[in-house]
Formats: C-alpha cells, structure tokens, sequence
C-alpha cells in the first residue's frame, strides 16, 4: 500500500507537493492508473486514482473514503528535554507516533544539553512514521520551549514529572491516573531535573511519577510513558 500524506485535501482531487511528487514517480515509479492511499491526519484515509503527472506534480483522483477514525477517548501530550543526540529524539518521535501520541513540546531544561531543535525535521520524522503506522491523526509538534514558561501555561486532567531522586515518593502512571483523561508527562534530559525544576512542577500541580526502578535514557523514557499511557486506555 502506497501512502501520501495530503493535510489539506478538501475536494475530489488533489495536487501532491513537489516532495511527495518526486517520491511518487522517481523513487515508487508510479504511473497514471495507479491506486494509492490518502491521509489527511484528521482521521480520514482515502484511496485515490493517479490522472496526470508533471514535472514536478502529481493530480490525483480520489475514489473513495476508505475510513473516517473517531478520535481516541483520551489525549496525551509529552514534554520532553531534546537529546544531545538528535537521532534519539527522532526515534522516541517515530516510536510514539506509531504507538499513539497527540502532542509533544521540545522542553528546555536547566541541565538541557540540547537547546536548539529543527522542528521542520521533526515533523517530517513524525509524518513519515503517520504514514507507516497508518494513524489517523498526526501529531502536534509545537516549539520548543523552556521549563518554567511550559508548566505555568499547560493544563491537562493529569499532569506528571518524571524523576529519578532517590528518596522521593513516585507513583506509577497506572496509579496516580485513571483512563479516558487528558495526560500531560514531562520527561527530563540527560541528568534529570533539577531539584528546582521538580519543586516548580509539584508546585503546580504537577505529580511525581516513576518508569520503573533501571534508570531510562531519555527517549527511552518517554517511549516507556507513551506506552503506559496507551496500555491503560487500551
């Protein structure tokens, strides 16, 4: 099944971007006739026709919608310290797109040893995994941005902080959450939050939360928080 991600399709037929042009004829070969599979990442997936090719486009005809997916019964926004190395972020991205995931926040840290991240590359990171996995929603990637201006503007029905300070009463996500909410899980970077940065959080409201007792890279984190959130609203 060939699949293009189409955002704004709104008629019955459809130009594809140069991109994904260029990937319909050089790299898949397709030609005039040929069926392929639409995604608008709003919970519709299409099948649609190839009538014309161009230098640099490709129209499409669309036969029919093949599904029209309900949102989920519950939303779960990741924050998570961007990684010193790049590829790590890109991979929890691909991981929890697949394994469903409605929004991350590239989160600035004190201890951040990463501070500048290209979200064009991200997001392309995120489409290309949409497409693989088939989701019916593409997630929301915002900008990154620096820890105390995120928790102070962020809401959700249950908001947690990831930490590995021995000592401190943690809970499981299973335990301080009930399914069908709203999840907000902040994940820190290479060498934790700050003492700081946790009594900011638990001041707002924020509940501490454990992964497990093996201290976790980063991504692994996250992906290990992705996971659980969707093991208990499965």
């Amino acid at each position: 099944m060939h699949v293009f991600y189409t955002p704004d399709i709104t008629a019955d037929s459809y130009i594809l971007n140069e991109e994904e042009s260029r990937h319909c004829m050089k790299v898949l070969r397709l030609v005039i006739g040929d069926v392929v599979h639409l995604i608008d990442g709003k919970g519709g997936l299409y099948e649609a026709e190839i009538i014309a090719e161009s230098k640099r486009n490709v129209t499409l005809r669309v036969l029919k919608t093949t599904r029209e997916y309900q949102k989920r019964n519950h939303g779960l926004h990741i924050a998570v310290a961007p990684t010193k190395n790049i590829d790590r972020l890109e991979w929890f991205l691909e991981k929890a797109t697949e394994i469903g995931i409605d929004t991350i926040t590239p989160l600035i840290c004190e201890r951040s040893e990463r501070k500048i991240v290209k979200e064009e590359r991200l997001n392309k990171v995120i489409t290309s995994a949409v497409k693989q996995s088939l989701q019916a929603y593409h997630p929301v990637l915002n900008d990154a941005v620096g820890f105390k201006e995120f928790i102070s503007k962020n809401t959700a029905d249950y908001k947690m902080i990831a930490h590995c300070v021995d000592g401190e009463p943690r809970g499981f996500i299973s335990q301080v959450s009930k399914p069908g909410q709203n999840y907000l899980i902040l994940i820190g970077p290479e060498g934790d939050f700050t003492p700081n940065e946790i009594q900011l959080a638990l001041q707002n409201d924020f509940k501490p939360l454990t992964l497990g007792n093996t201290r976790l890279r980063t991504e692994t984190a996250a992906l290990a928080a992705c996971f659980e959130v969707n093991y208990l609203n499965r």
